[in-house]
């Protein structure tokens, strides 16, 4: 976390004392730093993967149910950071359709899940 924390103050420093004198290269500072603390977050995936391993091995939950959620919570990080730099960048309508875009991914990629709730809810109302 201090990692993380020192690359994205050095950047704002950095970048805000170049941006008088070269906006453009400060726009760069910014993306190079996202990057990097990107990369950081991607290795802390395989923990949250593993977890999520777990707890199906625990449940018996089914494996396709799993791969969505993940596939789920990679869709909102990745539309999020995409979205945040074209925001720095000054391109908020770019921003806004990458969010929408991605709030539309995530619910069709999870209409099975839902699928697969609400037809429990029905058995399990039926059989009271």
């Amino acid at each position: 976390m201090i990692k993380v924390v020192g690359i994205g103050l050095m950047a704002v420093f950095l970048a805000m004392t170049i941006k008088n004198i070269q906006s453009e290269y400060a726009l760069l500072i910014s993306v190079a730093a996202c990057m990097v603390m990107f990369t950081f977050c991607i290795s802390r995936v395989e923990v949250i993967i593993g977890a999520f391993q777990q707890i199906q091995e625990q449940l018996s939950i089914h494996s396709a149910y799993i791969g969505i959620i993940v596939k789920v919570i990679g869709i909102a990080y990745i539309s999020e950071f995409a979205a945040n730099l074209c925001k720095d960048a000054g391109y908020s309508g770019i921003a806004s359709q990458i969010e929408m875009f991605g709030k539309l991914s995530i619910l069709a990629m999870s209409m099975p899940v839902l699928t697969a709730l609400l037809t429990t809810i029905q058995e399990f109302i039926e059989n009271v």
